[in-house]
Formats: C-alpha cells, sequence, structure tokens
C-alpha cells in the first residue's frame, strides 16, 4: 500500500510510503515490525521442481544410456546433476537477494546467473577428458533438462500476486 500526500506550498512537499514489503535483513517467515509473513516461494518452487523432475530426468538418461551405453548414461546422470544444483543455487541467491536488498535484486539476477553459468562451463571443463565422459550427451542433458524443467514447471507456479508459489491442489 503506497500512500502519498502534497504539502500545501510548492516549496513544501510530504511523502508517505507504508508498504508491506519485508525489510531488509527479515527472513523468510519472519514477523516483524513493518514486515508480513514472507513465503519462501524460491525454495517451495525448487522443491517441487525436483520432486517432479524424477519423470523426466529417467527418460533422458535412460536414452542416452540406450544410445551411447554406460558412459551416456553416466554423462547424463551427471548432467542433471549439475542442472539440478544450478536451480538450486539460483533460488538460493534469488531468496537471499530479496530478503537482503531488494533494490538490489535484478543485478543478483544477472550476476548471480553469469556466475552459476561460468559454474557450469567449470564443472564441465574439469570433466570432459575423464574416461566415462561422453561430451554430446553431457551436453544435450545439460540443455534438455533445463529447458524441459522450466517449461514443465510453468504449469505449476501462479502467477497471482495473491499466491506468488506452487499452484494450490485442487479442493484445498
Amino acid at each position: 500500500m503506497v500512500q502519498a500526500g502534497i504539502g500545501a506550498t510548492a516549496s513544501e512537499s510530504t511523502v508517505t510510503v507504508m508498504t508491506s514489503v519485508p525489510m531488509a535483513g527479515a527472513s523468510a517467515g519472519s514477523t516483524g515490525p513493518g514486515s508480513d509473513p514472507v513465503p519462501a516461494v524460491e525454495r517451495n518452487v525448487v522443491k517441487d521442481m525436483v520432486r517432479r523432475s524424477v519423470p523426466i530426468v529417467v527418460p533422458i538418461v535412460a536414452a542416452c544410456g540406450a544410445i551411447w551405453g554406460v558412459k551416456g548414461a553416466l554423462s547424463s546422470a551427471f548432467s542433471v546433476g549439475l542442472v539440478l544444483l544450478n536451480l538450486a543455487f539460483s533460488a538460493a541467491l534469488l531468496g537471499w537477494g530479496a530478503r537482503v536488498a531488494p533494490h538490489l535484486l535484478m543485478g543478483i539476477v544477472l550476476f548471480g546467473y553469469l556466475g552459476r553459468l561460468g559454474l557450469l562451463t567449470a564443472a564441465v571443463l574439469l570433466v570432459h577428458n575423464m574416461s566415462w565422459v561422453k561430451i554430446i550427451p553431457l551436453g544435450l542433458s545439460i540443455i534438455i533438462t533445463h529447458l524441459g524443467l522450466l517449461f514443465w514447471e510453468m504449469r505449476y507456479i501462479s502467477a497471482s500476486l495473491a499466491f506468488p508459489d506452487v499452484k494450490p491442489k485442487k479442493g484445498r
């Protein structure tokens, strides 16, 4: 809620801002002066995404195993692990940024993305010459799993300010 009032003279103005956004440093779920309980939306979304990843991950690993053998399955499983860690790290960064410095959130998003992209690249470069790695299933699994999980999860996210989280199940 924002209220603004302007004084009677042109040289004097009074602006009063009242907001329900939590104060800097408030943790998820905290209730302090000037803050409402804040759900850990990003954590809930990642938990839901990891839970829903099993039906997607198993066929990807199995397909890579059928095409490229055991090395393909191991490479694909490593890729899936990287993707899930990447998404969890992203949620942790967003949650931290929203609590600590909401005005810097877009910078945290951009530089967090670049940092996570660098970490993914470093992880691939560290293992790409190992005997158990096939680079094609590794790369394909990273791309397919990232895009697949994000598009899959879009169906289950509520884009409503009334309930900004995973959509509630019907009947609740």
